[in-house]
């Protein structure tokens, strides 16, 4: 199987442990008792190893449309929260095995440009904070390879961590923590963010920030809900406007 540079796994062998990782997580989930979907760790972990493998799926270079939706659809199965253990198990299986045959000489393509980006990395590297490129680079990968669930579960992802970023940055943060101390989950955070006089949120960023909170948590929660490419379209220059506007607050640009 092909390696990268630098003594990081190669694409192919990114997915393969990603794969094998959410079978694991299934496994401890139903030993918990807890579902793969809805808001808890487990559900979390999976829809994060779901953008991890999208990122990686994007770097596999191939001209045979045939092995793209074959491997595609494996790791859809691979990774969904809904997906029987049988079901999962023997995709998992049949990934590794497309991995280390079909896949094994697959050149990595390079990572999309700035046109096809949701959120423009080079503008979040400038925040010096590398934990929101990373994210930026998993919402904009998965929403260029189709897989638009991820993508809105990290635009969700994108959308808190800029708002933390300003009540911190403000100083102010205790005005969204629970009792307990901890940060309190999205809805509050949009509710709050929008009422903070601190802030004073221009009319867009207002009228937009509902919008991003309701379709990731659609892509998040929704049992039965799949977001498809326009859903992503309708939000993509609101994403911009929002984030932007919350880093700008935070000092961070």
């Amino acid at each position: 199987m092909a390696s990268s540079k630098r003594g990081q796994p190669a694409p192919q062998e990114m997915i393969a442990i990603l794969a094998k990782q959410a079978e694991v997580v299934a496994r401890t989930a139903r030993k918990h008792n807890k579902p793969l979907s809805g808001s808890n760790f487990y559900a979390e972990k999976l829809a994060t190893l779901r953008a991890d493998a999208t990122i990686s799926f994007r770097q596999l270079s191939s001209s045979d449309v045939g092995d793209v939706s074959v491997l595609s659809e494996l790791l859809d199965t691979s990774l969904s929260p809904t997906a029987t253990r049988t079901a999962r198990r023997d995709a998992i299986r049949e990934v590794c095995f497309q991995l280390k045959t079909k896949w094994a000489q697959a050149a990595p393509v390079p990572p999309p440009g700035e046109d096809d980006a949701i959120f423009p990395l080079p503008l979040l590297t400038k925040t010096g904070r590398g934990y929101l490129v990373h994210i930026a680079r998993q919402m904009n990968g998965s929403f260029v390879v189709g897989w638009y669930d991820a993508c809105a579960v990290m635009m969700r992802r994108l959308v808190e961590t800029s708002i933390v970023e300003a009540y911190e940055a403000r100083g102010i943060q205790a005005k969204i923590k629970n009792p307990n101390g901890d940060y309190v989950q999205l809805s509050e955070l949009v509710k709050n963010a929008l009422s903070e006089p601190a802030f004073n949120l221009s009319r867009n960023t207002k009228a937009l920030l509902p919008q991003l909170r309701d379709v990731g948590h659609m892509s998040a929660h929704g049992r039965y809900f799949t977001a498809q490419k326009s859903d992503i379209e309708k939000v993509r220059q609101g994403c911009r406007v929002v984030i932007e506007e919350f880093l700008r607050i935070a000092g961070l640009l």
